[in-house]
């Protein structure tokens, strides 16, 4: 392991791997990657996958909107099929109340380039024709939403950067980081030192912990979010179906797999164990969307953790107090579908000193202020 880089990053997930990426692209080569296990262990390999536009927050929406015209040519670009499909979102809507807000949710959407809209419950059922619209009243959906492997994400990542000569130490856990009179001076890892100047904070739910070494307060507190798969099936449904009102998000892979998850009673941890809970919930719910889901086996589940921030989007951008920390975490459960323009976003500010969209309003200091605008659409 290197003793000495120019940046080091912490987190080996897609957002970590990812700021490597762009930095290397960008012709700062001199970085570490620093994973406390292995590639993908933790959020990045615990999702669906999903990708959508449909948010209702302007700076998600400008994040999801960057990041799919990146994904549709990403496969190209890393010279590994990520297998994005664009299948699209189709969100069920209950009542009167939820379709007013859908409105306006779908009304923001398109002023910024987002192509949804609000379709009837039989337009639904063309799209997905086992889709049990007896007690919906409309939906939403855009056709430019979609999924992709959040592990081939990873290992797409990995190949390009080993391709670039980065390092990447997997299993090397950071203790503790030095700082003098708020400048960085080295990262302290269970198998050596490194100096360096620059660290870039891409620890997720862990990102507090990386926080208190150097003396700052990280809002982000863990939950854990579990997910099912089924055996493989015969196409029933195409896009990733989500209802609020469920908490419920559920699509199909390539192979057939019926999978998805449900929000459920957690309180804050770090415990990713399954529960009963989940299998419980998850079921009920699947078969009144989808009735004859309840004929099919489920193969099993796992747990993962959303990095949940106050208002439930993203932080990006600097650290005051401390010189040339970054952060890129707090992404609320939805790291992998903002993944490429965040860390095109961080390796920007880095190398160029500016980026080529205002991140401002997503810095960490935002928290030191009354909540302007809390991400509504959160689900799982």
């Amino acid at each position: 392991m290197k003793d000495k880089a120019e940046v080091v990053v912490i987190g080996g997930g897609v957002n970590g791997l990812g700021v490597a990426y762009w930095l290397a692209k960008k012709g700062l080569d001199d970085v570490v990657v620093l994973e406390k296990s292995y590639l993908g262990s933790g959020a990045s390999g615990r999702n669906t996958g999903g990708v959508r536009q449909q948010w209702a927050s302007k700076y998600n929406i400008i994040l999801a909107r960057e990041s799919v015209k990146m994904f549709e040519k990403l496969s190209d670009e890393l010279d590994f099929n990520i297998m994005f499909r664009q299948t699209g979102y189709l969100i069920l809507i209950w009542d009167e109340e939820e379709l007013e807000q859908f409105k306006k949710n779908v009304k923001l959407q398109n002023s910024l380039g987002v192509p949804s809209k609000i379709i009837t419950p039989e337009e639904a059922k063309e799209i997905v024709p086992p889709l049990n619209i007896k007690n919906i009243i409309a939906a939403t959906f855009c056709k430019k939403d979609g999924v992709l492997h959040p592990l081939a994400l990873v290992w797409g990542y990995e190949r390009a950067l080993k391709r670039m000569g980065i390092e990447i130490n997997t299993f090397t856990e950071v203790k503790d980081i030095k700082v003098e009179n708020g400048e960085i001076k080295e990262v302290v890892t269970n198998r050596g030192n490194i100096k360096t100047n620059i660290v870039v904070n891409a620890t997720g739910p862990h990102a507090p912990i990386i926080g208190k070494m150097v003396g700052v307060d990280i809002p982000i507190t863990p939950y854990r979010h579990e997910i099912m798969v089924s055996e493989p099936l015969q196409p029933i449904l195409d896009p990733m179906i989500l209802s609020f009102k469920h908490g419920l998000y559920v699509t199909q892979t390539n192979r057939g797999e019926i999978i998805g998850g449900i929000s459920t009673d957690e309180k804050p941890g770090y415990d990713i164990r399954g529960t009963v809970q989940f299998v419980e919930r998850f079921s009920r719910a699947i078969v009144e969307i989808i009735p004859q889901m309840k004929y099919v086996n489920m193969l099993r589940q796992w747990a993962g953790l959303y990095d949940m921030t106050p208002d439930a989007q993203p932080i990006i951008g600097p650290t005051e107090g401390v010189h040339e920390m970054i952060q890129i975490n707090g992404f609320s459960g939805h790291g992998v579908m903002l993944n490429p323009i965040s860390v095109k976003l961080v390796a920007e500010l880095i190398v160029d000193g500016k980026t080529s969209i205002d991140i401002s309003p997503l810095s960490l200091d935002r928290f030191k202020e009354p909540m302007e605008v809390k991400e509504k659409l959160v689900v799982g």
